[in-house]
């Protein structure tokens, strides 16, 4: 039975990442998990023949918090300029990335947000199309952590939608946890459409020949399971998704080493003031403001040592306006706003 197997991968989930992968054959013969502590890529990385790994891209398929852009029942004049850009196909969705291996078709999906069905259309590789009409898009799918915009959409993915089968949802044990004991996520795992694969923090861990990852624990609101940046690493580049953080003064990692170690960092970037929330503190949604974000990481940009691009923002956050002056500042001094369809090499 499909949950018997599951609970026992459960029982030995260190030692999941190498075992649990070779068995799926997501993992190639005679490639170990990896564990060395550095986070970019060795100069010259191996390639074989044409540079096939050089052509691993990540997508960006969102760039807003979890409720979306526009939220339900915000009829500010920003959010109608929010529902102006859907009308005219520009819209902006819950913050995702696609990891994207065009010569091995293969693809990676990395949060599943309310927006799945219009975010998965920005993957335009004809081999994804063949692969979603046979019930099978993903190779894996990885989740940062059990909030409504990082999760929820599963749902679609299961019997009332695309109906996909023996999917690796790669998270923390806490999250597989969440998923194996509460509906509609458990009759998933039941079913076998997904198979959680819990993964050991801060070690990096092969996902297939061309594409390792690593799990860093985050300060975030914990109600249901933890929380994780991922770091996605190839033989040539690395990137960090980090869309959700409590404070960066919480996190017990020197923020700007930590960004300085990637190529490229996507980052928390909910709010832009302490007064955007009308009736509610910013409190009740602990997130780093954008100025102290730059602050902390413009020697990091102004080096050249890291791309950082902002990313899950909020509906009431200025910086979504175009040509705005928020929007201005983050560009004059380096840095960057997520934009849906922007491609990032690996």
């Amino acid at each position: 039975m499909r949950r018997r197997r599951f609970l026992s991968a459960m029982a030995t989930w260190a030692a999941i990442p190498p075992f649990s992968l070779r068995d799926s054959g997501l993992l190639a013969p005679g490639l170990p998990a990896s564990r060395d502590a550095s986070v970019r890529p060795a100069p010259g990385g191996a390639r074989s023949g044409r540079d096939r790994a050089a052509e691993l891209y990540a997508l960006v398929l969102g760039s807003a918090q979890d409720a979306g852009y526009p939220q339900v029942g915000c009829y500010t004049e920003r959010c109608e300029r929010g529902r102006a850009l859907h009308a005219e196909g520009r819209g902006r969705y819950v913050s995702s990335l696609a990891l994207v291996e065009p010569a091995e078709e293969r693809f990676y999906l990395v949060d599943a947000t309310p927006d799945i069905a219009q975010q998965i259309d920005l993957i335009a590789e004809p081999s994804f199309r063949r692969r979603a009409a046979e019930r099978r898009p993903f190779d894996g799918i990885f989740l940062t952590h059990a909030h409504i915009g990082h999760y929820l959409g599963l749902a679609v993915l299961g019997n009332e939608g695309m109906g996909i089968s023996d999917t690796p949802v790669y998270c923390t044990r806490a999250m597989a946890d969440f998923l194996s004991r509460n509906g509609p996520w458990s009759l998933m795992v039941d079913q076998g459409r997904i198979v959680p694969h819990p993964l050991a923090l801060d070690r990096w861990h092969r996902i297939d020949e061309h594409l390792e990852v690593k799990l860093w624990k985050v300060p975030h609101r914990d109600e249901f399971s933890d929380t994780v940046a991922f770091v996605f690493r190839s033989a040539q580049s690395s990137i960090l998704f980090l869309p959700d953080i409590n404070a960066w003064s919480l996190w017990d990692r020197s923020v700007a080493e930590a960004i300085a170690s990637v190529d490229v960092a996507l980052l928390d970037a909910t709010f832009w003031s302490l007064d955007e929330l009308p009736g509610r503190s910013v409190e009740d949604a602990p997130h780093p403001i954008i100025l102290q974000t730059m602050d902390l990481l413009q020697e990091v940009v102004d080096g050249g040592r890291s791309r950082v691009i902002l990313t899950h923002l909020n509906n009431s956050n200025p910086a979504l306006d175009e040509g705005g002056p928020e929007q201005a500042e983050v560009l004059r001094r380096g840095f960057e706003i997520a934009r849906e369809g922007t491609r990032l090499e690996l």
